[in-house]
């Protein structure tokens, strides 16, 4: 198996030095700046990292982000293509790949995607990792708050469900690179189709982002 984590963070090192420090991405509230220093503060600050998912923590990560975000931007990029610290557990063998393929392929689509973009070939390889990446932030993105039973489907006929003891259902059917950003809570700027009763779909959209119907 190919290691796809170097060219994802290849990819996303490429798409912000093209956008410059203070374009708009697909994180709310964050340009580029902010993006890049996210990404040094989560594989290099273990102090700092925590709040990134647990609010409790989370006042100290922006003080920490916030001072990454005010250097020099070309600094930031650099670090960042350098790969994670010696001492990161990002460093131990495997995690990188484990832990940043998807995480570097999403942010790398939230830099191209939040300006007029054109879709892009997906390695088949890499699609079909993350296809089997799928399933657990499509249970704990989406598969949390869906109103719904929700069908990820494949255009080869495989699918992955969630929320299956949900009344009524909604399939939303795409290649899996569109279908984990709909996951990733990026499903307004995703290609993917999506089917079902118009009252299941309205209920869906209330919670769920999609693309425009």
């Amino acid at each position: 198996m190919a290691n796809h984590v170097r060219g994802e963070r290849r990819r996303l090192a490429d798409l912000l030095a093209a956008a410059g420090p203070d374009a708009p991405t697909l994180c709310t509230g964050w340009r580029t700046r902010e993006l890049a220093a996210h990404l040094l503060v989560r594989e290099g600050r273990p102090d700092a990292a925590p709040g990134i998912q647990l609010p409790l923590f989370a006042g100290w990560t922006a003080r920490v982000q916030a001072g990454y975000a005010r250097r020099p931007y070309t600094e930031l990029l650099a670090r960042f293509r350098q790969g994670p610290p010696r001492l990161s557990p990002f460093a131990l063998p495997g995690v990188d790949e484990l832990a940043n393929t998807v995480e570097y392929f999403v942010h790398a689509e939230d830099v191209r995607r939040a300006v007029a973009w054109e879709p892009q070939a997906v390695d088949p390889e890499l699609a079909e990792l993350l296809w089997r990446r799928l399933p657990l932030p499509a249970r704990f993105g989406p598969g949390r708050r869906t109103p719904v039973r929700l069908l990820f489907c494949l255009p080869d006929g495989r699918n992955l469900t969630v929320g299956q003891r949900r009344p009524g259902s909604v399939r939303i059917t795409g290649e899996p690179a569109e279908l984990l950003l709909v996951a990733f809570g990026r499903g307004a700027q995703a290609r993917v189709s999506v089917s079902g009763p118009a009252a299941e779909l309205a209920r869906l959209r209330d919670v769920v982002a999609l693309p425009p119907a």
